[in-house]
C-alpha cells in the first residue's frame, strides 16, 4: 500500500532536529498527563514515537483515500442548494475516514479529546493532506480555528466546541466581506447584544469564506456602534445549528474546487463573544492569520511535493528520440531546481513551525505558573522569530509552489495540459497559495520591518556561526558574501524616501529569504547528506537571484519611480 509519509524520508528527518525533544518536553509540561490518559507519552522519545506512528497512519490515508478521490472531487465539487452545501462524495469519504482514525484535533489538549501534539506533526499532517488533495486541506486544516478557541475563549466555550472539532465538526474563519478583503479593519458585519436571548446577533454579508458551510464559525464583526476602524471589531463564535446563516452561493473557482468558497448572509445569527470586546482584529484575528499562513506554507509544500513527484514520474516514463526525457539536461535541470525549491520551502516551513512551537508552549505554561526570567526571555525570542519567519515562509513557499507546478506541467509538455494527468489539477490548485491568507505583496509589508530593523541580518549572522564541516565550507563562504551584499543593499535603501523603500521592499525581503533558506539547507545537509545536492543548487541559484536584485537596487533612482505610476 502507498504511504505519503514513509515514501518521503525528508519528513521523518525533521522529527530528529535537536530542538524537537525540548519542544516535546515543554508541550507535555513534565509529562503531566502520564497515567491520566492511556495514550499520553511517558517521555520525549515516547512522544516522538507517537508522532511517527500517527504520521504513518495519516500518510496511508492520504495515499489510499484522499489522493484516490482527488480527481473525482475536483470534477464534481460541492453543491449549494436551499442555503446549504453538500460535499462531493469523495470529500465526504475523506472526512469520514479521517474522523474514524482520530486524526482531527491533533494539537488540542487531551482533556478536550485531542492528542496534545506539537505543531510540527500537525503541520506535517497538513503537508501530507495537501500533497493528496490541496482543496481538502482547507477543510481538514481549518481545525486550526480550534487553536484560537483554546487560546482566547472562555472555558465554557472551550468545553462546548473543542470536543466537537475532534469528532469532525468543520470550522471556518469568516473574515472578508465584499468591501473588506485585505483591509479587514473595514469589516461592517454588525454585532448587537440581545438582552432577551443573552446572545449577540450578527447581521450582514461575508464573502470568499473558505469552507463557509462549516458547523463552527469564527466571525469578525463590528460590535461598537459608530466606529469604522479596527478598534470597533470583536470576535465571535457561531454554531450553524443556532440558525441565521444562509449560504447564498459557492464561488466557481480556478482550483481547490473541493473546498467550498462561500458567500454568506447573516440574519440575526446568534453568537458568543470570544475574549474581550474591541480586540477581534487587533489580537485574535492576527493570531489566527499567523496560524493560517503557517497552514498555507504547509499546503504549498505539499503541492510542491505532488508536482515534483508527477514531474519525476513522467520524465522517467516518457521517451523521446530513443531515451527517457529525464536524460536530457534541459529536463533534469528543471527537476533538480524543483526539488531544491521544494526542500528549501520545507526547511523554512519546519524552522518556522519549531519557533511557533517554542513560544506557544511557553505561552500555555504561563497560564499555570509564572515563567522564570530565562523562560520569559526564550518566550520573547521565539515569538519574535515566529513573527519574522511566518511572512517569509508564506511568500516564498507559495511562490515556489506556483513555479514548481508550472515547471512540472512544462515537463509533461502537451500531456500536462490535459485533464488525464494530475499535474493539470495541481497547477490550478497552486495558484491560490500566493493570494489567500494575505497575498505575497502583503507578506512583504509584514516582513519589511525586520529588514529595516536588522532582525533578518542578525539571524543570518547567527546561522553564520554554525559549523558546517569541510564539505560545505565553500557554500558557507558563498553565503557569507551574499550576506555582505544583502547588508549593502539594505544600506542603499536606508535613509531614502518611504516610496523608495516600499518599491524595493520585496527585493530586500526575497534576498533575506534566499540566504535564510540556503543556510537551512546547508545545515540540514550537515546532518543528512541527502540534502547536499539541493543545498548546492539552491545556494547557486540564490546567489544569482540576489545579484540581480542587488544590481537593480544599486542602479535605481528615486525619480525613476514615476515611470511606474
Amino acid at each position: 500500500m502507498a504511504n505519503f509519509y514513509t515514501d518521503n524520508s525528508d519528513l521523518k528527518f525533521f522529527f530528529s532536529h535537536p530542538l524537537m525533544k525540548r519542544i516535546v518536553e515543554l508541550k507535555e509540561q513534565g509529562f503531566k498527563d502520564k497515567g491520566k490518559f492511556d495514550y499520553a507519552p511517558s517521555d520525549a522519545d515516547d512522544a516522538l514515537d507517537s508522532y511517527d506512528k500517527v504520521m504513518e497512519v495519516m500518510g496511508g490515508i492520504c495515499a489510499d483515500v484522499l489522493d484516490a478521490n482527488a480527481e473525482q472531487v475536483d470534477h464534481d465539487g460541492p453543491v449549494c442548494a436551499d442555503g446549504d452545501v453538500t460535499y462531493a462524495a469523495g470529500t465526504a469519504e475523506n472526512q469520514r475516514v479521517l474522523v474514524q482514525a482520530g486524526l482531527y484535533g491533533m494539537s488540542l489538549p487531551r482533556e478536550y479529546g485531542g492528542l496534545n501534539f506539537a505543531m510540527v506533526p500537525y503541520v506535517m499532517a497538513a503537508e501530507l493532506v495537501a500533497r493528496a488533495d490541496a482543496g481538502f486541506s482547507n477543510i481538514w486544516g481549518l481545525q486550526d480555528c480550534a487553536e484560537t478557541i483554546y487560546e482566547f475563549a472562555s472555558e465554557e466555550i472551550r468545553q462546548e466546541f473543542l470536543p466537537r472539532i475532534n469528532a469532525g465538526d468543520t470550522c471556518s474563519m469568516d473574515l472578508t466581506e465584499p468591501d473588506a478583503g485585505s483591509d479587514l479593519q473595514s469589516v461592517m458585519l454588525k454585532a448587537e447584544w440581545d438582552e432577551t436571548t443573552g446572545m449577540w446577533l450578527l447581521n450582514g454579508v461575508k464573502r470568499f469564506i473558505t469552507n463557509g458551510n462549516a458547523q463552527i464559525k469564527l466571525v469578525l464583526a463590528r460590535s461598537e456602534e459608530g466606529t469604522t476602524d479596527a478598534r470597533g471589531l470583536s470576535y465571535f463564535v457561531h454554531d450553524r445549528k443556532w440558525g441565521g446563516v444562509t449560504v447564498r452561493r459557492i464561488e466557481n473557482k480556478l482550483g481547490i474546487k473541493g473546498s467550498p468558497t462561500c458567500e454568506l448572509v447573516f440574519r440575526n445569527a446568534p453568537a458568543k463573544l470570544i475574549g474581550d470586546r474591541r480586540m477581534g482584529l487587533i489580537k485574535y484575528v492576527m493570531s489566527l492569520m499567523n496560524g493560517a499562513r503557517l497552514g498555507v506554507g504547509a499546503q504549498a509544500v505539499g503541492i510542491s511535493e505532488a508536482a515534483y513527484r508527477e514531474a519525476l514520474k513522467y520524465a522517467r516514463e516518457r521517451r523521446q528520440f530513443g531515451k527517457a526525457i529525464i536524460e536530457f539536461p534541459a529536463v533534469y535541470e528543471m527537476l533538480g531546481l524543483i526539488k531544491a525549491k521544494l526542500q528549501a520551502s520545507r526547511a523554512i516551513l519546519y524552522e518556522t513551525t519549531r519557533f511557533v512551537d517554542m513560544y506557544k508552549a511557553y505561552g500555555f505554561i504561563s497560564q499555570s505558573r509564572k515563567l522564570t526570567p530565562e523562560e520569559r526571555q526564550e518566550f520573547k525570542k521565539y515569538q519574535k522569530l515566529a513573527d519574522m519567519y511566518t511572512p517569509v515562509l508564506k511568500m516564498m513557499a507559495s511562490e515556489y509552489c506556483n513555479q514548481n507546478a508550472y515547471d512540472a506541467l512544462q515537463i509533461h509538455g502537451g500531456s500536462g495540459f490535459m485533464k488525464e494527468y494530475p499535474v493539470e489539477r495541481i497547477y490550478r490548485d497552486a495558484r491560490i497559495t500566493t493570494i489567500y491568507e494575505g497575498t505575497s505583496q502583503l507578506q512583504t509589508v509584514a516582513a519589511i520591518r525586520y529588514v529595516t530593523n536588522g532582525a533578518y541580518l542578525a539571524q543570518i549572522r547567527e546561522y553564520q556561526t554554525e559549523e558546517v564541516g569541510e564539505e560545505f565550507a565553500a557554500l558557507k563562504e558563498t553565503l557569507v558574501k551574499m550576506t555582505d551584499q544583502y547588508e549593502q543593499a539594505c544600506a542603499l535603501v536606508h535613509g531614502r524616501s518611504d516610496d523608495f523603500m516600499d518599491f524595493h521592499a520585496r527585493r530586500l525581503v526575497e534576498m533575506a529569504g534566499h540566504i535564510i533558506m540556503s543556510y537551512l539547507l546547508v545545515l540540514d545537509a550537515r546532518r543528512d547528506v541527502s540534502f547536499a545536492a539541493s543545498a548546492r543548487i539552491f545556494t547557486a541559484r540564490s546567489r544569482a537571484w540576489n545579484q540581480e536584485r542587488y544590481e537593480y537596487i544599486l542602479n535605481s533612482r528615486e525619480e525613476d519611480l514615476a515611470d511606474f505610476r
